[in-house]
């Protein structure tokens, strides 16, 4: 018993807790992350609104390319790297560094150029539409007039049908209805200073078995040069031509069917100025105005012709006519006899 006396009682605690205890300040940092990218975002888009095409170009230029400025051996001469800024000058009269540009990426000039090129191509794409759908002579050909545009610039291909050729069988000479073609196309192309590329192409029937002096290569290129021949006559100027070429059935319309009459085609690029620079040409076209309409002379006023009226003769009286007197007898004496 006395053992069981010396025990000391269990006692049980119980802590009622009450509330929520602090969790923390992470849903400081998340929010605050949240609220730094909508304000980045809005920047963004305040950005693009309030710049211009160029504009956005160069700023683009600039964060890809933070390291433009560079000294000697690769390495900034400035103690505070500018991030491709143009450095400050330290002396008096020394001028201020360019940046190093990557050769590959376009200045914003270029850039400009590119713009300004490509709407002058869509509006000359949207006229060409226009002048198809209004001018009789091309509304009938519109399923074989192709327009489209490329990375080399607005191509207009012409292509033929079954029964409607645009050259005569294995000749180079024109249908007249071509003629026509060409010449109301020149005229429209004639209003950008875009030089124009010519390519001839043919079907994959060979030109002849028994002449090997002459193939379809031959013959695309002189249907390419036919064709130039004829916008020349237009009125297309000769320097205006940036290449002309004949490539057979090397590029196929219709790959499918290599015989299929849409094959033989005529190309007519107008190159876009990227274009003209890879291939070498960098002399300016001059713009060809279209000729003045032609008004039809007025024609002369027709004189007002008054009738002459020519009186009759009077009747020729004869004296003593056995006639005379027997009218006399039933109507009378004539007046004044």
């Amino acid at each position: 018993m006395a053992l069981e006396d010396k025990k000391q009682p269990i006692v049980v605690k119980k802590i009622k807790k009450g509330g929520h205890g602090h969790h923390g300040g992470a849903w400081k940092v998340a929010y605050a992350d949240f609220v730094t990218a909508m304000m980045a975002f809005f920047l963004l888009m305040w950005l693009l609104g309030s710049t211009t095409q160029e504009e956005r170009a160069a700023i683009s230029d600039y964060f890809q390319n933070p390291s433009a400025v560079q000294g000697p051996g690769g390495a900034s001469t400035s103690m505070i790297k500018l991030g491709g800024a143009l450095e400050v000058p330290r002396g008096e009269g020394e001028p201020m560094r360019d940046p190093v540009r990557d050769p590959s990426r376009p200045t914003p000039e270029e850039i400009a150029e590119i713009i300004e090129d490509k709407a002058r191509l869509d509006e000359l794409m949207q006229k060409l539409k226009e002048q198809i759908e209004a001018s009789p002579t091309l509304k009938d050909f519109k399923d074989q007039l192709l327009l489209d545009i490329t990375s080399e610039g607005l191509r207009i291909q012409i292509v033929d049908r079954e029964n409607r050729p645009m050259f005569d069988l294995g000749s180079i000479r024109l249908k007249f209805y071509t003629r026509d073609i060409l010449r109301e196309l020149t005229r429209t192309i004639n209003e950008v200073p875009n030089h124009v590329s010519l390519t001839g192409h043919t079907d994959a029937t060979p030109y002849s078995r028994e002449r090997t002096d002459y193939s379809n290569w031959e013959l695309s290129a002189d249907r390419a040069n036919a064709a130039r021949r004829e916008m020349v006559v237009a009125g297309m100027p000769e320097r205006k031509f940036g290449r002309v070429v004949g490539l057979a059935d090397s590029v196929m319309f219709d790959k499918e069917n290599r015989f299929n009459p849409v094959n033989r085609r005529i190309s007519i690029v107008v190159l876009n100025k990227a274009t003209e620079r890879a291939i070498g040409l960098t002399d300016e076209v001059p713009v060809v105005p279209p000729p003045p309409a032609v008004v039809p002379p007025p024609l002369p006023a027709t004189p007002t012709v008054t009738p002459s009226i020519t009186p009759r003769p009077a009747p020729q009286r004869t004296t003593g006519n056995g006639m005379e007197s027997a009218i006399e007898g039933a109507l009378g004496p004539a007046p004044g006899r």
